[in-house]
């Protein structure tokens, strides 16, 4: 049986998981709403979403045998500046780098990495024993050994992504300073889910601390049934996208569809499978050796997933970190704010070349 803690903890995964299955009730008063803002003129309308080529792409097997896909920009040889991995969150995929990956091709000297977690995108299909962010960790471990076995690596990572990289810290503390040189954490937790309201009123939460839960089950159970349920309620979808991964509602709407996107595209049983991780996931500890490294701690001022006092919490446990709060954004920061986030990644890069010394290589 779940307890209150861990069904309340676990609302970031159900939270983030459930946005397209919903049932279609009050669709009209929805459909109406959508229906205006995707009339509007959208500058993102033409974007290239998941169409971005790639200059190599391979396949990495994990410790456990599940073949993580992986993209490469840049060149394959040795070279002085670092090599950048993207390690994205809970049900997407490595396209939502999409405008990092755009900025940082056209110039960066260094070679870029971008994969697809288990079960997301095209890498295989996890176990659901397998499907825990102590997992993840060794993945992007396996991911560091296949992809970058020689010289320094910078991490960016974006919600589960930020988690992924906290595991590895957890595993692997010896990586950091000799071969990991910086560190990014965007939107992301070290733990204590179980505090968060996800933007909820409080009065509420007990109340959907026990429906998640539920919901999240019948998702393993008969997952046919929550697929056609994700088919009725696209509108409805479309708002809580926009709702839970931006602070405006001025958002594109090309950019919500692309969340929305993602997000349909994991099967409802790995969402569900993915969803006790979150409660367990506790960290703060193995914070201790980014203060090695070149760190900076990212969030958006309206995120309601993981909100920024967990990002203050990241920043007080590595004394050396920058802390930028990104005013008025949400989960979606890299999206939301992609000039600014990519701004703050090639200070971030330029932070490393000068504590490595002369003759390095940056943005």
């Amino acid at each position: 049986m779940i307890g209150p803690t861990r069904q309340t903890a676990g609302a970031i995964g159900a939270v983030a998981g459930v946005l397209t299955v919903g049932a279609a009730v009050g669709l009209a008063v929805e459909r109406y709403a959508v229906g205006r803002a995707r009339l509007r003129p959208d500058p993102e309308a033409r974007e290239p979403f998941f169409q971005l080529p790639a200059d190599r792409s391979r396949a990495v097997a994990a410790d456990d045998g599940v073949l993580l896909h992986v993209e490469e920009m840049g060149p394959e040889g040795d070279v002085r500046a670092p090599t950048v991995v993207f390690v994205h969150g809970y049900t997407n995929e490595l396209a939502v780098w999409h405008y990092q990956r755009q900025a940082f091709a056209a110039d960066y000297p260094g070679r870029l990495v971008f994969y697809d977690q288990r079960s997301h995108g095209k890498s295989g299909r996890s176990s659901a024993e397998h499907s825990t962010i102590e997992q993840l960790g060794r993945d992007l471990y396996a991911v560091l050994e296949a992809c970058a076995p020689r010289g320094p690596v910078v991490l960016v990572g974006h919600s589960m992504g930020g988690m992924t990289v906290m595991a590895l810290a957890h595993e692997h503390p010896e990586l950091f300073g000799p071969r990991v040189v910086g560190v990014a954490l965007l939107a992301t937790s070290t733990g204590k889910l179980a505090q968060a309201t996800f933007g909820l009123p409080v009065a509420i939460t007990p109340v959907t601390s026990r429906v998640l839960p539920f919901l999240t089950r019948g998702m393993r159970r008969q997952p046919k049934i929550f697929e056609r349920s994700r088919r009725l309620g696209t509108d409805l979808a479309f708002l809580l996208a926009r709702s839970y991964a931006f602070g405006s509602r001025d958002v594109s709407p090309a950019l919500v569809e692309f969340v929305e996107k993602m997000t349909a595209n994991t099967p409802v049983d790995v969402i569900a499978e993915f969803y006790g991780t979150f409660v367990d996931h506790d960290k703060l500890d193995a914070l201790q050796v980014l203060d090695r490294v070149e760190t900076v701690v990212l969030v958006g001022s309206k995120d309601k997933l993981t909100p920024p006092d967990h990002s203050k919490v990241i920043a007080e446990a590595v004394p050396s970190a920058q802390l930028v709060v990104v005013e008025g954004a949400g989960h979606m920061v890299q999206l939301e704010r992609a000039p600014l986030v990519t701004l703050h990644l090639r200070a971030l890069l330029r932070r490393v070349a000068r504590a490595a010394g002369p003759g390095a290589r940056s943005a």
